[in-house]
């Protein structure tokens, strides 16, 4: 056994580093970018003011907005090996695998690739958040046979990213319940995926291998694809009328329900109680408002019978479901948000770095003498 402190498992409360960006009370319920309550930027603010605030520290200024704006819109096309690349994939590639490979292969072509100034990985975030988004969609659109639809350059990020991907320009509610989700997957502070792009990057590696590794932690079914888990256990209820049987037999077998509970969050997760009004409308507008029903009513036998809370990827699975987008991209929607805040992380690890190299509790054989393998 080594010396030194005793084992965290997980790491569960470990402060592993300062951040301006993220102030998380897990005890109180509350959640703030930058000092900024989720709440409102989440009802008032657009994605692209929020992925702004999280790289320069501060909401941007007219100006500041129209010009970023214009770079995310300038950015959104996609090499054309990329796009090849998606159609020579096979046809049951998952979508994170996809996007992972899609993140390397843009780092290829990114003029700024090895350069960690804080100046290029601005640049390089911003033409990230663009092309990760553009990628996702081309891919989608590759395997189901269908050819990618271009970007547009006059929608909102949020927008573009439907269009992209439905062909169909959404409405104003739509795209403004997309956008506020993108928003509330932005940033949330040491989570699995973004300690991994900070541990990479400790290494003074660049942005783009950074964020290869935090799209390959999100694929985890106890991180982002909790959501694509919710949708698939409502998808197998079927009707609200099936969701009092079913509660009671996962209850009695112990079944593990995704979607409910949080390791930091023990007054409930902010962002739940936001994306579940944003469900109601959207299921609603969209005309399946059967999904939004059987959420409520899992959520409050779940609740009555174990006091558990629904975090962020409870809700989301319905109000995703509704906006038209496949239960197996729900992970990829995920990190389009969380993007925005890999990439300051990044920056802020790039500012003040510090390998980051903890030691592992030895638990195996004593020392042992070496025999030859004639005498074993």
């Amino acid at each position: 056994m080594t010396e030194g402190p005793s084992l965290i498992r997980g790491l569960e409360g470990v402060v592993a580093a300062e951040t301006r960006l993220c102030d998380l009370d897990g005890k109180n319920g509350r959640l703030a970018y930058g000092g900024y309550d989720i709440d409102e930027l989440a009802r008032h603010a657009a994605f692209e003011e929020v992925a702004y605030l999280l790289w320069h520290g501060e909401l941007p200024r007219p100006a500041e907005l129209a010009e970023l704006k214009s770079a995310l819109a300038a950015a959104r096309q996609i090499p054309g090996d990329l796009s090849q690349g998606f159609r020579l994939m096979p046809r049951a590639t998952d979508p994170m695998r996809a996007l992972q490979a899609a993140v390397a292969i843009l780092g290829m072509h990114d003029p700024d690739a090895t350069d960690n100034s804080q100046a290029a990985n601005r640049r390089k975030a911003a033409r990230l958040t663009s092309q990760l988004a553009t990628a996702i969609c081309a891919h989608h659109r590759a395997r189901s046979g269908k050819e990618p639809i271009p970007p547009s350059t006059d929608l909102s990020h949020a927008a573009n990213f439907l269009y992209m991907l439905t062909g169909e320009r959404p409405s104003a509610v739509i795209a403004k319940a997309f956008d506020a989700s993108l928003t509330l997957y932005a940033e949330h502070e040491m989570n699995a995926s973004t300690f991994t792009t900070r541990v990479i990057t400790s290494t003074q590696s660049d942005l783009h291998s950074a964020v290869a590794g935090g799209v390959g932690a999100l694929k985890g079914p106890l991180h982002g694809g909790a959501g694509e888990a919710v949708m698939r256990t409502l998808m197998e209820i079927g009707e609200v009328a099936n969701v009092d049987a079913f509660s009671d037999q996962a209850l009695a077998t112990k079944r593990r329900l995704m979607g409910f509970g949080h390791r930091v969050y023990k007054a409930g997760d902010p962002r739940a109680a936001i994306l579940r009004g944003m469900a109601e409308e959207a299921c609603r507008q969209s005309g399946q408002f059967k999904w939004y029903e059987m959420a409520v009513k899992l959520h409050a036998r779940i609740n009555a019978a174990k006091g558990l809370i629904p975090n962020v990827d409870f809700y989301s699975a319905p109000l995703f479901y509704s906006l038209g987008i496949p239960v197996d991209l729900f992970t990829p929607v995920i990190a389009a948000g969380r993007i925005a805040g890999w990439t300051a992380n990044i920056i802020e690890q790039h500012d003040d770095n510090r390998l980051i190299r903890p030691r592992g509790e030895y638990t195996g054989p004593g020392r042992r003498p070496w025999f030859p393998i004639d005498k074993r």
